[in-house]
């Protein structure tokens, strides 16, 4: 489970690399466009998941503190929320990233930002919905 944790932040990095090192280049728009670049952090989610379905379902299907600490106690457990974390991080940052470029929020605003949503995205994302109330939507790539 240590190779797919790691592997989780490994198959996100170079979207987030695209976003916020190069998000003036055309490809990173282009490809970040695709909701589907969560899809391989996803499938590490899928693997992590399948051998913890049981108690993963009686988790969400009557969610408590104590069945999520037991949830937790399970080999792999935290390899699987792991992935949950970083494809929920990924997405958020991808429309952070596609709303901020259609507002014309400057690179130098924007890349500091995302990388606060890779840390802290419950920070990253208020801190992006306020600043969009200062921006006016605008077409720019």
């Amino acid at each position: 489970m240590s190779t797919l944790f790691d592997l989780a932040f490994l198959l996100a990095a170079p979207f987030w690399a695209l976003m916020i090192l190069l998000p003036t280049w055309r490809w990173t728009r282009r490809v970040v466009a695709s909701p589907w670049i969560v899809a391989p952090v996803l499938v590490v989610w899928a693997v992590a998941a399948v051998p913890l379905f049981g108690p993963l379902w009686t988790v969400v299907a009557g969610p408590s503190l104590d069945g999520l600490r037991a949830l937790v106690a399970e080999p792999g457990a935290v390899t699987l929320l792991w992935a949950q974390i970083i494809a929920w991080d990924l997405f958020i940052g991808r429309w952070m990233y596609l709303d901020g470029r259609e507002r014309g929020v400057p690179p130098l605003v924007m890349s500091p930002l995302l990388v606060l949503t890779i840390v802290l995205s419950p920070i990253g994302l208020p801190l992006h919905l306020v600043l969009r109330r200062f921006t006016r939507g605008r077409s720019r790539t």
